[in-house]
């Protein structure tokens, strides 16, 4: 029996990366998914690949009209949501003394804004049809530390952890598990910005940084998106009833807590 056949995911910025990987692994365990993406052709045509059992919805996750307007497609075209995984996010670097206010908002704004009124639209959902469900947030080794030039996007993670807690012990009654995910260092198109960001303050090769980080993961590699989905799939199982308010390190041994 597929883990999670006749289950309902909606994941956000699901077009590419590391949430296709997500679509991808709950397809393959039986779950319909609603792929939302502010980019709505390329989330078309990555349901496309996954054929009758995904969907495209368009949801820019700043916009409340937006997130309510996915959330309801989303019901109307699969029936009800079961899952969500808060995915969409952005990553932003600078020394302190240069972060500015229109950065720190927008990566707020995208990060935790984004993720928590995502999670209360799935969650009235969720309350009203009395079925309960799965939430899983997607936090981050940055959320466990700070990092000399990561402030505002380890900030925004870390704030990701503890809305995991208070979201967690708030919707259990209603039988909603809400967890996190703490990725490590992920290799795939995003790095190539990451690596630019490192590249400019460190005045290192390109290259170098993305090179670095992965020969320092006691793992031996970076990480990959397929690292990440036996973790997703375990948190949307029946096997993760019991599991609350809990994020976990998937991260080829970077944070030990």
């Amino acid at each position: 029996m597929k883990r999670l056949a006749g289950k309902t995911a909606l994941i956000t910025g699901a077009a590419r990366g590391i949430g296709l990987a997500f679509a991808e692994a709950y397809v393959a365990e039986g779950a319909r998914v609603a792929i939302a993406d502010i980019d709505i052709a390329r989330a078309r045509a990555s349901a496309a690949d996954l054929d009758a059992a995904a969907i495209a919805v368009e949801m820019d996750v700043t916009r409340q009209d937006s997130i309510d307007a996915a959330v309801a497609e989303t019901v109307e075209r699969l029936g009800q949501i079961d899952i969500l995984i808060n995915n969409a996010a952005i990553f932003s670097a600078a020394p302190i003394v240069e972060i500015t206010r229109e950065d720190f908002d927008r990566v707020f704004q995208i990060n935790v804004a984004g993720a928590l009124f995502t999670l209360q639209a799935v969650a009235k959902h969720m309350i009203e049809r009395g079925q309960g469900g799965k939430i899983i947030n997607m936090a981050s080794q940055a959320g466990r530390r700070g990092e000399a030039l990561v402030g505002v996007y380890c900030a925004s993670k870390a704030a990701i952890i503890s809305l995991t807690q208070s979201a967690g012990l708030n919707l259990i009654g209603h039988g909603i598990n809400v967890n996190a995910i703490a990725p490590g260092v992920v290799d795939g198109e995003h790095w190539d910005g990451v690596d630019a960001f490192f590249a400019k303050y460190e005045h290192k090769a390109p290259g170098q940084k993305k090179r670095e980080v992965g020969e320092a993961v006691p793992f031996g590699r970076m990480g990959t998106a397929q690292d990440l989905t036996g973790m997703a799939v375990f948190l949307a199982s029946p096997e993760a009833d019991y599991i609350v308010a809990q994020t976990y390190n998937v991260d080829g041994g970077n944070w030990m807590s």
